[in-house]
């Protein structure tokens, strides 16, 4: 048996969506208007998904077969895996402790979901992201851009030029690698999240943020009848978030609002919209919650494949995310 590791690294047979067998002009145009505009989100789609571009299910299949083995999807061994895990990197938060929470930072081709109450800093930590995902490897960053799907206009310019600055990186640099769209309703949320594969790939996204995933969802499907049909959404566009992270090798962050549960009354009196559908989808999910005053924020780590639960602390700066000082955690603990 061959030592030999295949990587999606290696060379293609096909690098667009016009080279695959079987898909010309006209059947390229419908796939790229359903959202799959490279070989990479091709070989992750599913035959249902393929054929209202016109095509029948064997021309489905066939295309997708051509897209997985252009990139060497295959059976692998589990020392080969564990090869393989050298391509997944990590994107520092700003603070060491929280990053040492999550394993050494956030983990590209993996779903991290971020939950808490209103201004607890979720959005600020996004903010941080976009910026720290543009540093160097060796800084902690994946050396490349952010996409930015905002859905409760929080996004603020501001926050970019002054963590840019003290990240010594010049604000207008970074701001060009941030590429930003606000979701206007659920529909346009989902739609905006299919159109993303050659943005990404045009201009090497490594994260991928939807800053908040649920807002639209919970104010549009109401009521137990909707329940239902709001699930299967959110389970889709959750999928499809997973196979870009997975196709790019980028991170994905989701932000997600509570809700109060009015028979819990200590820590766990709050918890995530989205129910199963949201937390079977997270790889890791954190809960943010502020500390008794000040800028002190509270990370608890609540799932992870692989890493037990536990709890860091860090702060809230005009600067960014940093570690709290000792000086900090004294008065805290006052």
């Amino acid at each position: 048996m061959s030592e030999t590791l295949v990587t999606q690294e290696a060379v293609r047979k096909y690098e667009v969506v016009e080279d695959l067998p079987g898909v010309g002009p006209s059947t390229s145009e419908k796939l790229k208007e359903l959202g799959f505009h490279t070989i990479e989100s091709l070989a992750t789609a599913t035959v249902r998904e393929l054929v209202p571009a016109g095509i029948g299910e064997k021309q489905a299949a066939k295309i997708i077969a051509e897209a997985r083995d252009s990139i060497s999807l295959s059976f692998v061994r589990a020392d080969e895996l564990m090869k393989m895990k050298a391509n997944v990197r990590r994107l520092t938060t700003g603070s060491k402790a929280f990053d040492g929470l999550i394993g050494g930072g956030l983990e590209t081709q993996t779903i991290t979901e971020f939950y808490g109450e209103y201004s607890v800093g979720k959005s600020i930590l996004c903010h941080q992201l976009a910026i720290n995902v543009q540093l160097p490897v060796d800084k902690g960053g994946l050396d490349g851009g952010a996409l930015y799907l905002d859905t409760e206009q929080t996004f603020r310019p501001e926050w970019i030029v002054r963590m840019a600055k003290t990240a010594g990186l010049e604000p207008t640099d970074v701001a060009q690698r941030i590429i930003y769209s606000e979701a206007y309703n659920s529909d346009h949320q989902i739609l905006l999240l299919e159109k993303a594969d050659q943005i990404i790939k045009d201009n090497n996204i490594r994260l991928i943020i939807i800053d908040s995933l649920t807002s639209h969802f919970r104010s549009e499907y109401i009521g137990r009848e909707m329940l239902a049909e709001r699930q299967q959404r959110l389970n889709n566009h959750m999928h499809r978030l997973i196979r870009l992270a997975r196709g790019f090798n980028a991170v994905a962050i989701v932000t997600n609002q509570v809700m109060a549960k009015p028979d819990q009354f200590f820590a766990n009196s709050v918890d995530a919209v989205g129910g199963h559908i949201v937390a079977h989808t997270s790889h890791t999910r954190v809960f943010l919650r502020r500390a008794a005053n000040g800028p002190i924020r509270i990370a608890r780590l609540v799932s992870s494949p692989y890493l037990p639960e536990g709890e860091r602390i860090f702060k809230v700066t005009d600067g960014g995310i940093v570690d709290v000082s000792e000086e900090d955690e004294v008065k805290r603990r006052r």
